[in-house]
Parts: structure tokens; C-alpha cells; sequence
């Protein structure tokens, strides 16, 4: 059998060991378990790396426990705006939205945008006009709505600041952030697909990295795939997902030195927190991180299955 491998994230921040609890853990590597799973199932299929991709972020954005989908913190008008993206290794096509609202699964419509237009990127409700057309499955706001993140939101509205969804206050844990996935297939095909929503409070139209090819998102079968979670800003600034394969590609890095190099050096040196999960074309998987951990699980045709959260 050719090589297959597929990793995931569920967000990466301040996640201390000191208030999580047994109960909380085996919930959360459950669900990166399920999730993890979903996709590994296809590719043991002969499936394809993008289904297997948009499958796994699926499961994730169905899942409350994640800040994506169902899971999606309020913006500072107290309502849902959600982004992803999907790139395809083999032709470098892509599809990414942002700012969508009571869409069910984003990363559908990400592959919807680059399988079915001319397009890679829409916004807002021209993205929402385009989800009607291709049927995409709408939720009231009902659907959305979680008691934490409310309660996450009124404290940063009651602060008149912005905050991330894994930042860390003395009283409770901030665990919850973007999602994401990148598979091998059979085929040699990479692919990778992120998801959010987006930062606790945000307003003024604020995008991330996870919907930008080269920050959040990218894949190429030359070198490898990549999914991105943390600070978004910084991850645009440094060009943080291509930035990776750009190492392998032109400095003949191996996948974990220039997931590395991004992730410890150039994202760190800035003031950059988060990590990112990687797979490169010979079925090598990185995750690294420089924050107090991440949620994080990969299997493949090379290595048993991993669930984990901090630096075991």
C-alpha cells in the first residue's frame, strides 16, 4: 500500500495542566479521536486526501468543544461570523470564506467556492448568496449558541477588549481554537483545511489567518501540507503555512526543520503564539507549537495513532 497519513488540530494556546481535569481530557481526545478517525477511514478507502480533509473538519465543526461551526465564539455584535479554507496539493487550486454566518459547515462551502467557481476567496453574505445556490445547509442562531462562550463574551465585552479564544484568565481555561486537517493519499495527493470562529469580541470586519492561502492554509505536492491555529495576525505577517513549504522547497529543509524554524524562530521572535500540524509528500507529520499546548492527533500508514495536548 502507497503511504497515507492524516493529522488534525483543535486549536493551540494557554491549556494548563493545572485546571484540566481527567474528565475534560478524555472528552476533548475523544473528540480529536472521532474526528481523526473520519478521515483515516477514507484514506484506508483509497480515498481522497480532500475528503479526507473536509470530512475531519466536519466532525470538529460539529463539535462544541472547538471554535468552529457550532463551536464559534460571538463577535462583539453577539453574533456567529465563521471562515475556512481547503487547498489542493495537486494543482494548487483553493477555496476559502470568511465572515459567513449560520452556515453549518464553512469548510463545505470552501470546497463548494473551489471545486464549482472560478474563484478562491468570498466574503460575507456574497459567500452566504453562494452557499443558497449550491445548497448548502443554514442552522438558526440557536444552533451556535453555547453558555461558555456567552459568558466568554460578556466578560470581553465588559473589558472592551478583543480575545482570543485560547488566551488564559486566572478563573477559567481558554482552550478552544481554529481547527484544521491535512491528509497523503494513496495518490501521493496532499491537501490541507482550516476552520474558526475567529476571536471572542472581534469587530471592524477582523479576518484571520485561517481563510488566507499562505497564513492559515496551504498544500502542495511538492512539499507538503499545512493547517495553522494561534494568533492570526502573526501568522499573516509571516506568510506562516507557506513559509514552510517555501523552507523545503528552496532550502531543502526536512518538514520538521522548517516546521520548526516557523513555529520557534520566526513566529516566536515576533510575539507570535500557536502552532501548526504538517505532512509532507514521503508521509513525515509534524505539529509543532511554542504555546502551553495543543490539541492535536495524527495517524498514518507509518505511525500508530497520537492524541495529545501538551509536550509529552
Amino acid at each position: 500500500m502507497n503511504k497515507i497519513g492524516i493529522a488534525i488540530h483543535g486549536g493551540a494556546g494557554t491549556i494548563l495542566r493545572a485546571t484540566m481535569t481527567p474528565e475534560k481530557e478524555h472528552k476533548y481526545k475523544k473528540a480529536l479521536e472521532d474526528a481523526l478517525m473520519e478521515g483515516w477511514n477514507i484514506l484506508t478507502q483509497k480515498g481522497s486526501a480532500l475528503d479526507a480533509v473536509e470530512k475531519t473538519v466536519c466532525s470538529l465543526e460539529d463539535n462544541s468543544l472547538f471554535n468552529a461551526g457550532k463551536g464559534s465564539v460571538f463577535t462583539n455584535e453577539g453574533s456567529h461570523e465563521m471562515d475556512a479554507s481547503i487547498m489542493d496539493g495537486k494543482d494548487l487550486k483553493a477555496g476559502c470564506v470568511s465572515s459567513v454566518k449560520n452556515i453549518k459547515n464553512p469548510v463545505l462551502l470552501a470546497r463548494a467556492i473551489m471545486d464549482n467557481s472560478e474563484f478562491v476567496y468570498l466574503n460575507g453574505e456574497g459567500a452566504e448568496e453562494f452557499a443558497r445556490l449550491w445548497n448548502m445547509k443554514f442552522e438558526n442562531d440557536e444552533y451556535f449558541f453555547d453558555d461558555f462562550r456567552y459568558n466568554q463574551y460578556l466578560k470581553a465585552l465588559d473589558k472592551y477588549k478583543v480575545q482570543l479564544d485560547h488566551s488564559q484568565e486566572h478563573e477559567e481555561q481558554k482552550k478552544f481554537g481554529t481547527v484544521g486537517a491535512v491528509a497523503l493519499d494513496s495518490n501521493g495527493n496532499l491537501t490541507a483545511a482550516t476552520s474558526t470562529g475567529g476571536m471572542t469580541n472581534m469587530k471592524f470586519g477582523r479576518i484571520g489567518d485561517s481563510p488566507i492561502i499562505g497564513a492559515g492554509t496551504y498544500a502542495n505536492n511538492l512539499t507538503c501540507a499545512v493547517s495553522s491555529t494561534g494568533h492570526g495576525e502573526y501568522f499573516i505577517r509571516a506568510v506562516a503555512a507557506y513559509d514552510v513549504s517555501a523552507l523545503m522547497e528552496y532550502k531543502n529543509l526536512s518538514l520538521e526543520k522548517a516546521c520548526d524554524m516557523v513555529v520557534n524562530k520566526k513566529l516566536k521572535d515576533m510575539g507570535g503564539e500557536g502552532g501548526l500540524i504538517a505532512i509532507d509528500k514521503d508521509c513525515n507529520i509534524s505539529m509543532p507549537f511554542n504555546s502551553e499546548g495543543m490539541y492535536r492527533a495524527c495517524i498514518s500508514s507509518e505511525r500508530d495513532i497520537e492524541i495529545k495536548i501538551y509536550r509529552e
